[in-house]
């Protein structure tokens, strides 16, 4: 904390409380994987945390988010190799965009395109 980095797990760039994502799996955990060490590791920092961050007074967002527990499921289940939770996460996030898309073909939705900006724009828009 004295270093001024990120804890990893906690905060998220929107959400203002604990993201919905994290409870679910906290729940699925008290669930299914009764009595593992990891879990109750999670819990207990989902208990002490917030509060140790919180009361530094410079975090707007002290509470866990989804990759709190993310890896501890990941680990019970035997994914011990960390350099693939980036990849799962991608994964997961295309799966996410691609059911979106069916169901806008489904529904008969217009293709959904970004506003595209050439550098020259993008410049502008930064001197503003």
């Amino acid at each position: 904390m004295a270093s001024g980095k990120v804890i990893p797990g906690y905060g998220h760039a929107v959400l203002r409380k604990t993201d919905p994502r994290f409870i679910c799996e906290l729940e699925f955990a008290q669930e299914f994987i009764k009595g593992s060490n990891l879990i109750e590791l999670v819990k207990a920092n989902y208990e002490v945390i917030p509060e140790v961050l919180g009361a530094t007074g410079k975090i707007k967002n002290p509470f866990p988010n989804v990759d709190c527990g993310s890896g501890a499921l990941l680990m019970h289940y035997g994914l011990t190799q960390h350099d693939y939770y980036t990849v799962l996460f991608g994964v997961a996030r295309a799966f996410g965009v691609s059911a979106g898309q069916v169901w806008s073909r489904a529904l008969g939705m217009p293709i959904e395109r970004p506003n595209s900006y050439d550098l020259e724009h993008l410049i502008a828009m930064t001197k503003k």
